[in-house]
């Protein structure tokens, strides 16, 4: 350990490190072990940006990046990397100093290496670039090997995962996890901020299958890495254009997602994920929590074949079983996500398992009514004006998938429904509920949400309408 200076001590002692080493430079005179202390000692004070501003100045950072980038011991370039990596941690003008020092090109070059020590550092220095700094990624990418040496860095974390498993090879050490995140974190920031690159590392879009469906649960289901793994997938699975408007599918990104030998497994794998993540978590954190798994659910079910989109459907949406009760009194996925539908502590999760329960009954109403009960679909279809057909109630009270009938509002089977034990109505009870059923439906015509018949209207028609004598 370095002794611990403050003040002017410390402020003098980072001037000196800095002119050591830059005279270093000009005229070699220290040995490999002297700059390597001499930077461990300035990384040190580096910790703390109070008294360290030499550090972060033009002068400072380029002395520290030509020792990262052009020195040849790897023990001496690792060491100002990390002083680098601390720098633009800590002062983010630092960012941009770097950049217009053209070590932007350097640090995509230098990702080649096998190193998870490199991996980690070069992936961190890169990942916050990102951020409030102007470096022209696509130039890294289109000449600098930036998403070649990411894909190439990703696919030997995913050769660790053998089948059958050899355990000894798998991620163990925490430098490993940290480097696989780091890197996993720059390739999601480089696709966010600039969707034009995804393409060039759909090739790791295989090896983060892999690494998810092959690699032991964590503690809790989306504990890092899961967490990384899933938000660099989020803007992978994808393809240019919405709805009708879909370029041709992409062969090579069907074939990552949709693998030949089990089309539905990794789309399996996530929707497990999904529910023990949903059993694990606290209502308060699911918002936040599962949003990203969602997200990526409903973009690969946009992209699936008609096989796995029934698959999908066959684990999303209630079963003939969940209609022995009310829908969403089970204990299923598809009943926990129904109850997370009109939760007020999941707001942006309520509203997109709405949509995507939409979109799972092929975007009709009708169909979406018969899946998930008028009870559940009614709110999602009023906020999006989406009209109901007239038949949605009477075709949803039909029949199930097993040819029961069920209950168009819960959702329950007719035949699994509790009978209710009421006295019988007097006749002026029974005049006092028609007329207040009357006046409901007559609302309910109002609010253009529903067009339906008024019973009492269509029974007066009818004929069905007996008129009573002034006795009765």
């Amino acid at each position: 350990m370095f002794p611990q200076k403050s003040g002017k001590a410390k402020l003098d002692e980072v001037t000196r490190i800095l002119s050591d080493l830059k005279s270093d430079l000009d005229t070699p005179k220290l040995s490999s072990q002297q700059r390597k202390q001499q930077l461990e000692q300035l990384k040190v004070h580096g910790r703390d940006p109070t008294n360290s501003d030499p550090i972060f100045t033009q002068d400072g950072l380029r002395t520290l990046g030509r020792y990262a980038f052009k020195e040849k011991d790897v023990a001496v370039s690792q060491e100002a990397l990390r002083c680098i990596a601390n720098a633009l941690l800590l002062q983010p003008k630092a960012r941009q100093i770097l950049i217009d020092l053209e070590h932007g090109p350097d640090a995509a070059e230098k990702l080649k290496s096998d190193s998870v020590d490199d991996e980690f550092l070069l992936s961190r220095i890169l990942f916050l670039t990102t951020y409030d700094a102007n470096l022209d990624y696509t130039e890294l990418v289109n000449e600098h090997h930036l998403a070649d040496n990411v894909n190439a860095a990703i696919q030997r974390h995913a050769d660790r995962y053998t089948q059958p498993r050899q355990r000894a090879q798998e991620h163990t050490a925490p430098m490993d996890l940290m480097a696989l995140s780091e890197t996993l974190k720059l390739l999601f920031n480089v696709t966010h901020f600039h969707p034009d690159l995804s393409q060039h590392f759909t090739p790791s879009i295989p090896n983060i299958f892999k690494i998810l469906t092959r690699r032991d649960p964590p503690g809790k289901p989306l504990d890092a890495p899961v967490s990384f793994l899933i938000n660099a997938l989020l803007n992978l699975v994808r393809e240019e254009g919405t709805g009708t408007e879909h370029q041709p599918h992409d062969p090579e990104l069907h074939a990552a997602v949709f693998p030949s030998a089990d089309p539905a497994g990794n789309v399996t794998h996530l929707i497990n994920t999904l529910d023990s993540s949903i059993r694990s978590y606290p209502a308060a954190e699911l918002d936040t929590a599962i949003s990203p798994l969602f997200t990526l659910l409903r973009r690969i079910y946009e992209l699936a074949p008609a096989d796995v989109q029934t698959v999908m459907q066959s684990k999303l949406l209630p079963s003939d079983t969940d209609r022995t009760q009310p829908l969403g009194k089970t204990s299923s996925l598809p009943s926990r996500l129904l109850n997370l539908s009109t939760s007020a502590q999941t707001p942006a999760l309520r509203d997109s398992i709405a949509a995507f329960m939409f979109e799972l009954s092929s975007k009709d109403p009708a169909t979406y009514v018969s899946n998930v009960g008028y009870g559940y679909a009614s709110g999602f279809l009023l906020s999006k004006n989406i009209p109901m057909p007239e038949s949605a109630i009477k075709d949803a009270g039909e029949a199930s998938g097993a040819g029961v009938p069920i209950n168009p509002i819960t959702g329950q089977r007719l035949d699994m429904e509790e009978p209710v034990e009421m006295p019988e109505m007097t006749q002026e009870e029974k005049e006092r509920e028609a007329e207040r059923l009357f006046v409901l439906f007559e609302r309910l015509k109002k609010t253009g949400v529903v067009n339906v018949q008024n019973p009492v209207e269509e029974a007066y028609r009818s004929g069905r309408i007996e008129e009573l004598s002034d006795s009765d």
